[in-house]
C-alpha cells in the first residue's frame, strides 16, 4: 500500500471524483442563502500577498490575487506598484502583455528603488522564472534565467549587482510540507531534493548555484557589505529538517558555509543582518509549522557565538523584525494578546516596548505579523484587515497610513460582531474571538461552535476569513463561533507558547473548556448545542475532545490526528515533534499514547465528519481513516470524506467549497439549528 493510504480508501470511503460528483454528493444546508452569502464574501475578495515599500519610501508593491479564486499566488496573480502617499493610480508590473493572466508574486525593490525583480511563469504557463522590471516607465520586463524546477524569494544584493533567490532544481512541485506531497510508488525511497541559494546578475543574466548540493536552504540575508549571506540551512529532507535548522554565513566567492552558532534548542527564523555589519539578530522559539514564526528575538555576533535572548518574559510572540538604519534598535512585529502589534527592542541592552497595537491584522505577505519598512525607518506598508473590513494594502508613516487599494470596497460581511474575551486558568490569562450570528437577537438562545486553530504554535488575529477558514461562514447559519487561543499559541509569551510540551490534550484542552465556559456565561449561547471543530491541530483537538467530554453534540475534523503512534511513521515531518514530545515515539511510545484520541476512543458518542486531502503529508489520510474506522464500529455516527491530489492545505477552491458545506450541513442536523 502507498504511503498515502490512497490503496485503502479507495475501496471503503468516499474518494470526490470532481466537482459534478461533489455537488451531487454534498447535502445543501438549511439556510443556503446566507451560507452562499458568506461564501461569497469569503471567495469574492482580492486577496493580497505582499506589500513591499521601496527603499526610498516613494511606492508602495504588492501582489494581488484575482477575486472569486479565494487563493494565493500559486494561482493566477499580478503585481502592482503605486505612490505610496495615495495620490495616484496603480500601474501592472508584468512580464507578459499585461492582458493574459499568469502567476506573477515573490517581488523584491532593487536597493535605488528604480526596479522591481518578481518571478512570473509568462515565458512557459507553470515554470516560475526571474525577471526585472523598471517601475517608472513602461519598458518591457527583461527575462533572466531559464530554471527548470522550483524558485522562490529573490533578494538583491546591497550594490545592486546581483540577486539571491532560492532554486530547487527539478522539482515537481512547490517547496513546503502544505502542498500535496508526490505519491509514493514502488521502492519507497528518502530520496529528495535540496533547496540551493542561487546568485544571478541582471546585468549578463548569469546563473550560480552558491550553496552546497547536500544541504537544503531556508531562508537568506545578505550581510550590509553584499561578500556575504546568513542562510537558514539544514542538511538532508528539506519538508522535515527545518525543525533542526542552523545558521550559516555563506561566502559566495567560494561557494563556503560556516556555522554561525551552536546546534540550536529551539526552532529559528528570520535571520537579519545589522546594518553596521556587526549583529544578525533573528526569532527564536517553539514553532510547529515551517513559515508560522513566533517566539523571543535573540541576536548573535555577525563572526558567530552564543544567541542572546533581547526579549526574554515579553508577554508577545515575534513574527517579523526590521533594524533601524543606526543598527541600534531592532523594529518587532508581533503576536500581543490577540492583537497584531509593533514593539521597539533596545539591541544593546535588550527589553521591548510596544510601539503601536492594531485592532485588525497586518501583514507583508506570508502567514505571520508584519509590515514593511523603507531603509530611513520612516515609510512603511502593510496588508491590513479585520473580522469586518477585508484586506488592503495601506502606506505612509505608522500612525498614518492612507488606504492605496479599494478592490474589496463592496464586500460586507456574512457575520457578526467579533469580541475579545479573556479567562484564566492555570496557565494564567487566556483569550479568544467570540463571533456573533448574523442577525443577532439577544432574547434568543443560539448554538456555539468552537474553532481551534492549527499549529499548535499559532493564533487567532482579526482577520478577513479566507476560503480555507471554512468554520467562518457558520456565524451565517446562526451560530456563535469561538476561536480561542490556548496555551500552545502565540500571543502570551515563550513560556506560554511552550507549555504544552509532553502535555497535549491535557492543558491546552482544560483551557479551550474554560473559554466556551466564558462564552457561555457572556453571551446568550445554548450549552446543550455545542460544537467542535478545527483543522491540522485544530483537527487533533476535535479528534480528542469528543474522547474526553460528551458536552459537544457534533465534531468536524479537519486533516485531525486519531493516533500519535503510528503517526510518527506515516507523516513526512516527524523532526517536528520531538520538541514537543521530548522523544521518539520508539524511545517513549507511553507520551504519545497517552494523547492519542485513539486511546480514549470507546468514549466517543459525538457524531463525527471528518475531512482531509489524499496526499497530505502533514496529516495523512490513514489518520482520519482510523478514527472513523473505529467509529463505525462502536455505532457512532460518521462520515470520512477524502479530497483527491489535497495536500495540507487544499489548493482546488471547489474542494474548500465543499467542506464549508459539509460542514455546516453536519452541524445544522446534530445541533437541531432552527431557521
Amino acid at each position: 500500500m502507498n504511503r498515502n493510504g490512497r490503496g485503502l480508501v479507495l475501496a471503503t470511503v468516499f474518494l470526490l471524483m470532481g466537482t459534478g460528483v461533489m455537488s451531487q454528493q454534498t447535502p445543501k444546508p438549511q439556510g443556503y442563502k446566507a451560507l452562499g452569502d458568506a461564501i461569497l464574501a469569503m471567495f469574492g475578495a482580492h486577496s493580497f500577498h505582499q506589500a513591499q515599500i521601496s527603499p526610498d519610501g516613494k511606492r508602495v508593491a504588492w501582489v494581488e490575487s484575482l477575486a472569486a479564486q479565494g487563493g494565493g499566488p500559486s494561482l493566477n496573480s499580478a503585481i502592482y506598484v503605486a505612490p505610496a502617499d495615495g495620490t495616484g493610480s496603480p500601474r501592472r508590473i508584468t512580464a507578459g502583455d499585461g492582458k493574459a493572466a499568469h502567476q506573477e508574486h515573490d517581488i523584491a525593490w532593487s536597493p535605488d528603488s528604480t526596479k522591481l525583480a518578481f518571478l512570473s511563469d509568462a515565458a512557459r504557463k507553470g515554470q516560475l522564472q526571474l525577471f526585472i522590471a523598471p517601475v517608472s516607465a513602461s519598458a518591457p520586463a527583461k527575462k533572466l534565467t531559464n530554471f527548470k524546477g522550483f524558485v522562490s524569494n529573490p533578494g538583491w544584493s546591497p550594490d545592486g549587482t546581483r540577486i539571491a533567490l532560492l532554486y530547487t532544481e527539478n522539482a515537481t512541485r512547490a517547496a513546503g510540507p502544505l502542498v500535496a506531497e508526490t505519491p509514493d510508488e514502488g521502492v519507497v525511497s528518502e530520496s529528495f531534493l535540496e533547496q540551493r541559494l542561487t546568485l544571478v546578475e541582471p546585468a549578463t543574466a548569469s546563473v550560480r548555484q552558491v550553496s552546497p548540493a547536500d544541504i537544503y536552504v531556508y531562508e537568506f540575508d545578505w550581510a550590509p557589505d553584499g561578500k556575504r549571506l546568513v542562510v537558514t540551512a539544514a542538511p538532508g529532507n528539506g519538508d522535515d529538517n527545518w525543525y533542526i535548522a542552523n545558521f550559516f554565513a555563506l561566502d559566495p566567492a567560494r561557494n563556503l558555509m560556516t556555522p554561525l552558532m551552536q546546534k540550536p534548542d529551539m526552532q529559528i527564523a528570520v535571520p537579519r543582518w545589522s546594518p553596521d555589519g556587526q549583529t544578525i539578530a533573528f526569532i527564536g522559539g517553539l514553532m510547529s509549522d515551517e513559515g508560522s514564526v513566533g517566539g523571543d528575538v535573540y541576536a548573535i555576533p555577525a563572526m558567530g557565538g552564543d544567541a542572546r535572548d533581547l526579549t526574554p518574559g515579553t508577554k508577545a510572540s515575534a513574527s517579523t523584525i526590521t533594524w533601524s538604519a543606526d543598527s541600534k534598535k531592532i523594529l518587532c512585529a508581533e503576536n500581543k494578546d490577540g492583537l497584531a502589534a509593533l514593539g521597539v527592542i533596545d539591541a544593546s541592552a535588550g527589553g521591548e516596548s510596544t510601539l503601536h497595537t492594531f485592532e485588525g491584522h497586518v501583514s507583508a505577505g506570508g502567514y505571520g505579523i508584519a509590515i514593511s519598512v523603507s531603509t530611513d525607518g520612516q515609510t512603511s506598508a502593510a496588508i491590513q484587515q479585520s473580522f469586518d473590513t477585508p484586506p488592503e494594502v495601506w502606506a505612509g508613516k505608522l500612525g498614518a497610513w492612507k488606504q492605496i487599494t479599494h478592490r474589496n470596497s463592496s464586500l460586507r460581511p456574512a457575520w457578526g460582531k467579533s469580541v475579545s474575551l479573556h479567562w484564566t486558568t492555570g496557565i494564567g490569562n487566556v483569550q479568544g474571538w467570540l463571533t456573533y450570528p448574523l442577525d443577532f437577537d439577544p432574547a434568543k438562545k443560539y448554538p456555539m461552535i468552537v474553532a481551534v486553530h492549527g499549529g499548535p504554535s499559532s493564533a487567532v488575529t482579526p482577520g478577513w476569513p479566507s476560503r480555507w477558514a471554512y468554520y467562518r461562514t457558520l456565524p451565517s447559519q446562526g451560530y456563535f463561533l469561538l476561536q480561542p487561543n490556548p496555551r500552545g499559541s502565540y500571543g502570551q509569551g515563550e513560556a506560554f507558547t511552550r507549555a504544552n510540551v509532553k502535555d497535549f490534550g491535557r492543558g491546552d484542552f482544560l483551557d479551550i473548556m474554560a473559554g466556551v465556559d466564558e462564552a457561555i456565561r457572556s453571551a446568550p449561547i445554548d450549552p446543550n448545542r455545542l460544537g467542535i471543530t478545527g483543522w491540522s491541530y485544530g483537527g487533533y483537538m476535535t479528534m480528542w475532545a469528543v474522547t474526553q467530554t460528551n458536552r459537544f453534540g457534533a465534531a468536524v475534523s479537519g486533516a485531525g490526528l486519531s493516533d500519535w503512534l503510528s503517526y510518527y511513521g506515516e507523516n513526512k515531518i516527524d523532526q517536528w515533534m520531538l520538541p514537543f514530545f521530548g522523544a521518539s515515539a520508539y524511545d517513549d511510545p507511553m507520551v504519545y499514547a497517552k494523547s492519542a484520541p485513539i486511546t480514549f476512543i470507546k468514549n466517543v458518542k459525538t457524531p463525527a465528519l471528518m475531512v482531509v486531502g489524499d496526499r497530505d503529508g502533514e496529516c495523512p489520510p490513514p489518520q482520519s481513516y482510523e478514527f472513523w474506522h473505529a467509529l463505525k464500529t462502536l455505532g457512532v455516527p460518521t462520515e470520512l470524506v477524502i479530497y483527491p491530489n489535497e495536500g495540507h492545505a487544499f489548493a482546488d477552491p471547489a474542494h474548500s467549497r465543499d467542506v464549508i458545506e459539509r460542514t455546516v450541513a453536519w452541524f445544522n442536523q446534530y445541533l437541531q439549528k432552527t431557521q
